[in-house]
């Protein structure tokens, strides 16, 4: 094994005793010298540093992993860039997916950035890094969703991918038109020139509310009038991906595996809000505060009521898996922000479309799901956890495990979509709620205006089955469908 060492370290023989000590340690050296050397570092495949040799003793791999795994993914691939071993423990995490779950960062764009460029806003270094990613831009793209590590995006022609923005990878779903309202319209020559949404769902049928004729929808239109929110969970059975997408009419569900030809319609309810995957179970939460819980591994699903309609609630609404086990429901509320001199007049914009109020995150209260007694119990304060909320899986980690997050704190960004499709260039609702004092703090810094609007995202550097690693270029076959990845897992960079 190369033998691997840096001068600063005086007695690492005796740090490798204390793991948590190493580990403070390097991250601060790690830091320091990397921001010294270069101001860009590739996320996939890091370049081995010339760093200066010292008769100092050698980390075994096996000690090595155990301390990357405690890192966030900057300082990890920090690490993978000192030396031929420390790589070698880098590139053995990622493949097999074996660090620490990371603290979520915001994605976002500006236009100063440039085209191809993403910005990641770390919570942990209170900084912003630089993606460069190959293909369509994300600021052409629209998220609708984002949950381990991967963003589900609607490109312009309306179809769905996944993208892993740390390392490029993208995964093309199967096709728009085989969601079960979408219905395409063909020129003469066969090509699709539109689409049409069919406005039903599994009770009635609602005929189209814009009357007769009713509008034809441009293929970049339809992505505006379709979806609603999208997850992606892992499927242990298949060892492959489950994508959930909510979308109108009505906030219905379907799902796809990845590699399905076609979405799977479950037309059992509407009106859903958020979804989370647990045991082979899809749990959905509706706008009233019912949860749906679904078994989509049987060959017909079925549903099963855990709580029932909870009638009068207009609040935005989130299911999330607590660590301890149990289901969660928190009520996000929100209105039109006050001037800062405490009048009692409203901030507002212009649009093209006229005046339009600046809408703020006011309330956020959290229950925790008695499925037993079929009710709602409220928890007042959440001493020892932190949760994320926005157009994400919603989230909740334990405050121990990330010392940098506020403890008893909810970090929110936009997810109010009909605001999010008329105002493309507004302030956006970004924040964090002490579920203390029941008051919002000071915006995370810096604030933004981007379109699209900014999405909570957990980092992951884990490739995914069945893909072209080294060289970061492939036609993977998806369900009879190919995706040519341009510039891939080579392309992503960190800056």
């Amino acid at each position: 094994m190369e033998a691997c060492s840096i001068a600063r370290i005086i007695n690492l023989g005796d740090l490798a005793m204390r793991p948590k000590k190493l580990c403070r340690l390097l991250i601060k050296l790690l830091s320091d010298l990397l921001l010294k050397e270069s101001g860009k570092y590739e996320y996939v495949h890091p370049p081995p540093m010339e760093t200066q040799a010292a008769d100092l003793p050698e980390l075994s791999q096996d000690m090595l992993m155990e301390i990357f795994a405690l890192l966030e993914i900057p300082d990890l691939v920090r690490a993978g860039s000192v030396c031929q071993s420390w790589r070698s423990a880098y590139t053995s995490l990622r493949d097999m997916g074996q660090y620490k779950q990371q603290t979520p960062c915001l994605l976002y764009t500006t236009e100063s950035s440039g085209e191809k460029v993403s910005c990641l806003y770390s919570l942990v270094e209170k900084r912003a890094f630089r993606l460069t990613l190959p293909g369509t831009p994300l600021h052409k793209r629209l998220p609708i969703g984002s949950s381990h590590g991967w963003v589900v995006t609607a490109d312009e022609l309306s179809e769905l991918h996944l993208v892993n923005p740390i390392t490029g990878q993208q995964i093309a779903l199967p096709p728009v038109i085989t969601i079960e309202q979408v219905k395409p319209i063909f020129n003469d020559i066969g090509v699709v020139q539109g689409y049409k949404i069919g406005w039903y769902c599994a009770e009635k049928d609602y005929g189209d509310p814009y009357g007769e004729p009713s509008p034809i929808l441009t293929p970049s239109e339809l992505r505006d009038h379709l979806y609603y929110k999208a997850f992606v969970f892992p499927d242990p059975l298949t060892r492959s991906f489950i994508v959930v997408v909510i979308h109108y009419p009505f906030c219905q569900l379907s799902f796809a595996r990845v590699g399905d030809d076609k979405w799977t319609w479950l037309p059992h309810n509407t009106r859903y809000r958020d979804c989370v995957y647990h045991d082979g179970l899809l749990y959905a939460l509706t706008s009233h505060g019912q949860i749906d819980a679904f078994d989509i591994t049987a060959s017909v699903v079925t549903r099963k009521v855990i709580i029932k309609h909870m009638k009068g609630i207009s609040e935005s609404m989130y299911i999330i898996r607590a660590p301890w086990g149990d289901l969660l429901q928190v009520w996000r509320t929100v209105d039109a922000a006050e001037q800062q001199d405490g009048d009692d007049d409203t901030l507002c914009y212009e649009t093209e479309d006229g005046i339009v109020p600046v809408m703020r995150t006011k309330e956020i209260k959290v229950f925790k799901v008695d499925m037993a007694a079929n009710k709602l119990v409220q928890i007042n304060s959440l001493p020892y956890h932190v949760l994320f909320l926005g157009h994400n899986q919603s989230i909740c980690l334990r405050a121990e495990e990330y010392p940098q997050l506020r403890a008893n704190h909810v970090y929110f960004t936009d997810d109010h979509v009909d605001l999010l499709m008329l105002i493309k260039n507004g302030p956006r609702d970004i924040g964090v709620f002490d579920l203390e004092n029941r008051r919002r703090k000071k915006t995370i810094s810096p604030i933004w205006s981007s379109w699209p609007s900014p999405v909570w995202i957990t980092p992951s550097i884990a490739k995914a089955d069945g893909w072209c690693v080294p060289c970061g270029v492939g036609t993977p076959v998806m369900g009879g469908r190919e995706l040519e990845r341009r510039g891939g897992l080579m392309a992503c960079s960190l800056t």
